[in-house]
């Protein structure tokens, strides 16, 4: 056989510069012809000369003259039809509809049907796969046929190397059903799902905000082929953190309006707001060519989140959110994404909270921006509204101590969203009021920040009656204000007079409690002093009534000491006599009840002590206590 290529209209005999070949010869045409003249736009492929072409196939636009033979030996399908009279017998062409992989698929199954080598590769073994299953090229027709040789290119080729794999799967994308029925898919996606598992586990000591490397290969499928993938690799215990990182990462890839940020009226003015929105809606009209597309990627993504809080984060979930509701998702999934968003309020921001309104459009959702009714305000007041109930719904399951914190912070986070919608003129005052009467009263420990929102409604609101006034200032708790603020409030001339009054009332109780607080530890300090004063008076008295007695004991010593001088005298006058000596001595003993340590008592004469020296003899102790 002679193969060649040439359009229709420039089909021309074999030149005669062609090598003459046997009838087992293949000649493979000119390169360059070929490819020029599939730039055409119909063109015939057919096998020439010596053995003319008795079958004709058409795939997609263009028909293949081709011999019987060959293709009936290897491809049972055409085998099948081959008998039919209809396509035998009328010379029409065989119609391939819907084959895998479209004619270029089939030129190369031609060649391995003709026994032309056919080079395997991961960017075309999943169309020859599915397209040798479409033709039927089984091993009961001959050895080593189309399925076999490309089932085990795929096996142990492929499926053994990441960037095959992700070649392959990427591939398969335009190979529907074909691809899912063989197992293609799930075969490649299992192969990831192990290969990113086993890195994740290998891992798991790295830094918890560092990416994976697998992210940005994984994030570059479709959607369908992504949520099989997650769904494999969450069933290898792969970190509920991980799978979420790989979801922001595929959400920052194929939803570009996801960092878009609104940031209220903050410093631009109410017109300037609206031109900010016309300007975010424009954006989404650009690309409502593709919103399906769009709502079916927000749709599986919130599907396929895990369960575990700490999977995405808090700001991810609000920017879905506003995808979701500008794409009209389906409600289930709206209120499931909200309560998720409950779980983790605290970590929110007063600008993720900022979700505008949106309406539904010819092509996808524009943002409203008319100013005529009051529920056309430019935020989307009650879905915040939702996410704050379910926040309540879930801390009265879990009354623990740590939740009364959660509550504080949600507390001002709510005041500061409060702040923000209060700059919409359109905001009525029974929707500010139900807002800032969510949290229960005990849920804010200062009143500060609902004051601040009060204030701004009043500043921005400047036509509201006295009763519209007194009933917006009922919302707050005078007693619950500081020092600033209750300086600010009896300045401002917005507040009604009732709660300036109210205000100052307030103010001074808080002084005078303090005051009180302040005398029952004066009088505490007095009464100890009282205290010690008493107990100094004590001793005093004991002194007295010591020194008392050494006063008597002194005199009695005195006494003592005049007898002993008489006798002292009479003996001057008399002979010594040691007999009586003794006996004086003995007396001045007795006289003296307690001998001081150190005084040695003999029986040599000494000079009569004086008061003083025998005072201190007699008591030492005592001496100390005078001191």
């Amino acid at each position: 056989y002679t193969v060649t290529m040439k359009s229709l209209q420039a089909a021309q005999p074999q030149q005669d510069s062609s090598d003459k070949v046997s009838d087992k010869t293949i000649v493979i045409p000119n390169k360059h012809t070929a490819i020029a003249d599939s730039f055409k736009g119909q063109h015939s492929w057919f096998i020439a000369p010596q053995i003319p072409t008795d079958f004709s196939i058409q795939v997609q636009e263009t028909t293949y003259n081709v011999h019987k033979y060959p293709l009936i030996s290897k491809c049972g399908y055409i085998g099948r039809l081959e008998i039919q009279p209809f396509i035998s017998n009328s010379g029409n062409a065989l119609k391939l509809e819907n084959f895998p992989g479209g004619s270029e698929t089939f030129e190369t199954v031609l060649k391995f049907c003709y026994g032309l080598p056919v080079d395997f590769s991961p960017d075309n073994i999943a169309a020859l796969r599915c397209a040798s299953e479409f033709l039927e090229m089984t091993e009961e027709l001959e050895d080593g046929n189309l399925i076999s040789k490309t089932e085990a290119f795929l096996t142990f080729v492929v499926l053994s190397s990441w960037k095959d794999t992700i070649t392959v799967l990427k591939s398969c994308e335009n190979l529907s059903p074909w691809a899912e029925n063989l197992q293609i898919v799930r075969r490649c996606c299992d192969s990831i799902a192990w290969k990113a598992s086993k890195d994740d586990h290998t891992s798991e000591d790295a830094a918890p905000n560092q990416e994976s490397w697998w992210f940005n290969d994984v994030a570059t499928f479709r959607i369908d082929h992504f949520m099989r993938i997650i769904s494999a690799i969450r069933a290898k215990g792969t970190r509920a953190e991980i799978i979420g990182k790989c979801i922001m990462q595929y959400a920052k890839k194929w939803l570009p309006g996801m960092d878009v940020e609104i940031e209220g009226l903050r410093g631009y003015g109410h017109e300037k707001y609206n031109l900010q929105f016309s300007i975010f809606s424009g954006k989404k009209k650009e690309s409502s060519g593709h919103s399906k597309e769009q709502k079916t990627i927000i749709e599986t993504l919130i599907s396929i989140i895990p369960p575990q809080p700490d999977a995405v984060s808090c700001k991810f979930m609000l920017q879905l959110l506003k995808m979701a509701m500008m794409y009209s998702v389906s409600p289930a999934l709206t209120t499931e994404l909200e309560k998720r968003v409950s779980m983790v309020l605290e970590d929110a921001e007063v600008n993720d909270l900022l979700i505008p309104r949106y309406q539904n459009g010819d092509q996808g959702k524009t943002v409203i921006m008319t100013n005529s009714s009051e529920e056309c305000t430019m935020l989307d007041i009650d879905v915040v509204q939702r996410i704050v109930e379910y926040f309540l719904m879930h801390e009265q399951q879990q009354m623990q101590q740590q939740q009364k914190m959660r509550k504080f912070n949600i507390s001002r986070l709510l005041d500061n969203y409060l702040a923000e919608i209060a700059r919409d003129p359109n905001l009525s005052i029974t929707k500010f009021q139900v807002f800032a009467e969510l949290l229960p009263e005990n849920s804010r420990s200062y009143d500060d920040g609902l004051y601040r929102a009060i204030d701004t409604y009043l500043k921005t609101h400047p036509s509201l009656s006295e009763h519209d006034r007194k009933r917006l200032c009922k919302i707050m708790n005078c007693e619950k204000l500081s020092l600033d603020a209750c300086l600010h409030a009896a300045q401002n001339e917005r507040l009604p007079l009732r709660t300036v009054v109210q205000v100052l009332f307030s103010e001074q109780v808080k002084m005078r409690t303090a005051m009180q607080e302040k005398e029952p530890a004066q009088s505490g300090i007095q009464s100890e002093q009282e205290g010690n004063q008493t107990s100094a008076s004590m001793d005093i008295k004991a002194l007295k009534a010591e020194l008392e007695n050494v006063k008597s004991k002194m005199v009695d010593l005195q006494n003592d000491y005049f007898e002993l001088q008489q006798e002292y005298e009479k003996l001057s006058n008399k002979p010594k006599n040691s007999s009586g000596w003794i006996l004086h001595w003995r007396k001045i003993k007795n006289s003296i009840h307690t001998k001081p340590a150190g005084v040695e008592i003999g029986d040599r004469q000494d000079t009569p002590k004086s008061p003083n020296t025998v005072l201190r003899i007699l008591n030492p102790r005592r001496r100390l206590s005078m001191s």
